[in-house]
């Protein structure tokens, strides 16, 4: 089992930055790569962006972010981060950490641990 735990939510202005961090602990030689996804209220969960924990730390983003955030990961502690520049309202979402133990992707149903979440708002 590997534990996953979201941090570096908050409340934010128009055009401000956040960084979040997943820290993942337990059997964390099981995973191979992780993930970031959000969810809005009313709305269906959505990716965001991925990371293969080794091929080089090849990275993957949805195209609403491409530009404005990046996901990176540090296998020597075992946490991946997701740093949000130039965040707009809708952006505000619950960020999601995930952890997949097949190929980086963008499906939900591809990865098998998830955090409980933390809160991202922006305020205009």
């Amino acid at each position: 089992q590997v534990q996953l735990l979201e941090s570096g939510g908050g409340l934010v202005q128009v055009g401000g930055s956040l960084r979040l961090t997943c820290a993942a602990s337990g059997h964390t030689s099981e995973y191979t790569n992780m993930g970031w996804f959000r969810q809005a209220p009313g709305k269906e969960r959505e990716y965001v962006a991925a990371v293969s924990r080794w091929s080089s730390g090849i990275t993957e983003y949805a195209d609403f972010v491409k530009g404005r955030f990046t996901i990176s990961h540090d296998n020597d502690k075992n946490m991946m981060f997701l740093q949000m520049n130039n965040l707009q309202p809708e952006d505000t979402a619950v960020y999601y950490c995930a952890a997949s133990i097949v190929g980086t992707s963008n499906m939900p149903t591809s990865y098998k641990y998830w955090g409980q979440g933390t809160q991202v708002t922006v305020s205009s």
